[in-house]
């Protein structure tokens, strides 16, 4: 299908129930909060649903928005479901996917990963955006509704932006993103105080867990250019982990000169998860795709195995001359 489709599809349905992905990043909820402000403009009732909870320092950009964690006994009345920054069902996980599967709801799909899976009746897919926010705000271009733009949702649109670009650093980034922040501006959004509300809300023991992990759990292979940094269950709970505490660690490790790839493994009670960074001509998502049974981007992508920590940096150690 093409866009004016899409806005066919936004008239035509009342009931919006926006989703994103398990673990929901600063990419997810920017995106479902520029969609929700966009379905209040067009007076549509809407609900945004996470697969789980979103961390402590993100639920302040939902504040007066209607969202809610997936229940499995709840009933979510919609005729249009909307999959924002994720490109198949299986990245909200078992139970949620379900719903988003056996929906007869039209669906559609706005997201920048590469290799989405059929499942939308309208995909709009750009992996060459640094963002989902990005394609969001390409998609209003397209269908003529820039002028929904408000401070509200361009502080959605910009949170997306700051976060799944390292602060506009990756290579993503294009004049045209500089050009959507111009746009941004103009709507009286001060970005230093988005920038802040992310970056500058540490805890004392999150800071000591990041130090802890940097001074203690940092493995080197220099002959390699690659750096893998673990903490265990034990550890996280020596420093009350809490979600999103680990957010960005993984960057440390390529911010050290001579050094292209970074791993950063967390251990949890289903298994051990896994991020994945690199830079130059280093990529790593078929990596973590045929390894580590996950995916993403060239530059950044998860995975996740079974088994102890301890066991799959071993098995990782032994597949290092792949990445």
């Amino acid at each position: 299908m093409t866009q004016p489709d899409l806005k066919t599809a936004l008239l035509q349905h009342n009931h919006w129930l926006i989703t994103t992905h398990k673990g929901p990043d600063g990419d997810a909820v920017g995106s479902v909060v520029a969609w929700a402000e966009l379905a209040k403009q067009n007076n549509k009732s809407y609900q945004i649903l996470f697969a789980d909870q979103p961390a402590a320092f993100l639920c302040p950009f939902l504040d007066e928005l209607n969202w809610s964690v997936f229940d499995t006994q709840a009933n979510y009345h919609h005729d249009i479901l909307f999959a924002l920054d994720y490109n198949a069902p299986s990245r909200v996980g078992d139970a949620m996917a379900h719903l988003i599967i056996n929906s007869s709801a039209f669906k559609v799909m706005l997201d920048h990963h590469p290799d989405p899976d059929p499942f939308c009746d309208i995909m709009v897919s750009n992996i060459q955006a640094c963002s989902t926010t990005e394609v969001i705000y390409q998609t209003l271009q397209s269908i003529g509704q820039t002028e929904f733009i408000n401070e509200a949702m361009a502080k959605g649109l910009y949170l997306g932006l700051v976060t799944d670009t390292g602060s506009f650093r990756f290579p993503s980034v294009s004049a045209a993103t500089h050009q959507m922040i111009a746009l941004l501006f103009s709507t009286g959004m001060q970005h230093h105080l988005i920038h802040e509300a992310i970056y500058d809300v540490n805890s004392v023991t999150r800071l000591q867990l990041r130090g802890y992990a940097v001074a203690e759990k940092l493995k080197l292979f220099p002959q390699k250019g690659i750096g893998l940094m673990s903490l265990s269950k034990e550890e996280l709970a020596r420093f009350d982990y809490q979600k999103g505490d680990t957010e960005g660690l993984v960057n440390v490790i390529l911010s050290i000169e001579g050094y292209q790839v970074g791993v950063f493994l967390m251990e949890t009670d289903e298994g051990v998860k896994l991020s994945f960074r690199s830079k130059g001509t280093r990529y790593v998502n078929e990596f973590a795709r045929t390894y580590f049974n996950g995916g993403g981007h060239k530059y950044a992508a998860g995975g996740f195995a079974v088994g102890d920590l301890q066991s799959v940096i071993n098995q990782l150690e032994e597949l290092l001359d792949n990445l």
